[in-house]
């Protein structure tokens, strides 16, 4: 096959980069769009494989992006969706580097962010167009060795020869315009001294553009100071590393979470039992308070949380088409459930449905999610139970968005498995049982739960003494005098 070399790189009049295109990448950065978006970067950015690329003097957050390069073949203007791929003479591997430092000087097109020389490599080989199934491609991106991009165009938001289409209606693609088609999840921050390299191939790995390999040096030229200075915050730094966790910043607690839910209150919920709180629920009046019907992904696990809330509607197609793509519901609770939050769903008890996969559970688990609980089904099964987030679920089911619902609407009062939820209710979960318990009883809930539990030791250890349950469990008039003195015993100790 064709190299990349100094002529493919002198034809590029353009390179064009697309924003958003595979559902990871939308997904880790939660938001989904309803049609492409793009931007520019210099034709002098191009590089081929074994450049080396210059981290610039001051900068901290080099970030890399494996992608898919289209090489225009002929020129397209105003070209059909049907016709594009006609016009598009190779793919290739390029890694799309910027410096997320800069990401502010230049709101949205990203110029000196990502124009920098030698930020946009590409090659090693052209595999022909004609050769190729667009959709049957993979892209695959190694940092330092490993794995860390593994992904196919099996399924993108935009199909490649949409893009050409798309970007033909307004401008002339030229002879040998270079277009970068999106970037899986996995993307992050390279170092001096790392090596990074990508790789397309098709699905059957027949063909292959072989490692695109760049090397990250230092830079030792400081910027002028009559320009943009390169400056970072935690944000831009969660941006480039994909999230908090992986920056090695501090997971942000909700402020609801620490002011109803404090963390007294929240050992205290941990250290009684779910039977017990039942039954104290119980004597208050509150005898549907338990989500039922669920089974866990980790059984093991007790977790204590505010619940967040997702509604569901039966699946009707013309409100689908409005409600069920893009940024929706479904997403925007999983994109902002907090530190130690549980997100519940209702799903009308439906279990022909899968309310949430792999890549959205990694999504509220990564933004430090304590659970989540879904009257409904569960798609990516094997992969949502290795999580350690645990979720609360119906049953498995395989079926994507669309086939019986739509998220409908976020943090409103919902049903889910029998029982009522408001956002702001405390959630306390574990192998014996889902509850829900209002906020404003939750510390005098407790206190007598630890005073049941301090009774029920007492009663168990007379009985494992010989004594009769008779009279003991509940306690009479003289067995509370008895444990009256027994605690006061143990509590002298």
């Amino acid at each position: 096959m064709e190299q990349v070399n100094g002529d493919t790189l002198a034809a590029a009049r353009k390179v064009i980069a697309v924003h958003i295109n595979y559902p990871s990448r939308a997904a880790q950065r939660g938001r989904t769009p309803a049609q492409p978006s793009y931007f520019l970067k210099p034709s002098t950015s191009l590089a081929v494989s074994g450049s080396p690329v210059e981290r610039p003097a001051g900068c901290e957050l080099l970030g890399y992006e494996g992608e898919i390069a289209l090489v225009i073949g002929k020129a397209a203007r105003r070209v059909s969706i049907e016709d594009a791929w006609s016009h598009v003479a190779a793919v290739t591997a390029s890694n799309d580097l910027g410096v997320y430092d800069l990401r502010y000087a230049d709101k949205g097109s990203n110029l000196r962010s990502k124009g920098g020389d030698g930020f946009t490599p590409v090659g090693p080989a052209l595999i022909p167009a004609d050769a190729v199934d667009p959709a049957k491609l993979r892209i695959r991106t190694w940092h330092n060795g490993d794995l860390v991009q593994d992904d196919t165009t099996g399924d993108l938001l935009f199909p490649f020869a949409r893009l050409v289409a798309d970007l033909s209606q307004l401008l002339t693609l030229e002879e040998g315009d270079i277009i970068l088609t999106g970037t899986p999840a996995g993307a992050s921050v390279a170092k001096p001294g790392d090596v990074l390299e990508v790789e397309v191939e098709t699905v059957d790995g027949a063909l292959t553009t072989g490692r695109l390999a760049t090397t990250v040096k230092e830079g030792t030229t400081p910027f002028a100071d009559f320009g943009a200075q390169p400056k970072v915050d935690d944000l831009q730094r969660e941006e480039a590393y994909g999230s908090r966790e992986a920056a090695g910043l501090p997971r942000e607690a909700s402020a609801a979470v620490g002011t109803v839910l404090t963390p007294e209150l929240k050992a205290k919920l941990e250290s009684v039992a779910t039977a017990t709180l039942s039954s104290q629920l119980r004597k208050r009046g509150l005898n549907n308070v338990s989500i039922d019907g669920l089974q866990a992904t980790r059984p093991d696990r007790r977790v204590v949380g505010l619940a967040r809330t997702l509604r569901y509607v039966p699946n009707r197609e013309d409100l689908f088409k409005t409600h069920g793509g893009g940024f929706n519901a479904q997403k925007k609770a999983i994109d902002s459930v907090n530190e130690g939050e549980i997100l519940v769903m209702e799903a009308r008890g439906e279990k022909g449905t899968g309310t949430v996969g792999d890549i959205l559970a990694l999504r509220a688990q990564v933004r430090g999610a304590a659970a989540i609980i879904t009257d409904g089904g569960v798609r990516d099964y094997s992969a949502v139970a290795d999580l350690e987030m645990p979720t609360y679920f119906a049953n498995p089911h395989p079926a994507v968005l669309g086939r019986r619902h739509i998220p409908w609407d976020t943090d409103i009062t919902i049903a889910c498995g029998g029982a009522t939820v408001q956002p702001g209710d405390i959630i306390v979960a574990d192998s014996d049982g889902i509850l829900v318990i209002p906020p404003a009883i939750a510390e005098e809930l407790v206190a007598d739960c630890i005073q049941q539990e301090k009774e029920e030791a007492f009663i168990f250890e007379m009985v494992r003494q010989g004594n009769s349950v008779d009279g003991l469990y509940p306690m009479n008039t003289e067995w509370q005098a008895r444990y009256q003195e027994w605690e006061a015993g143990n509590h002298n100790e």
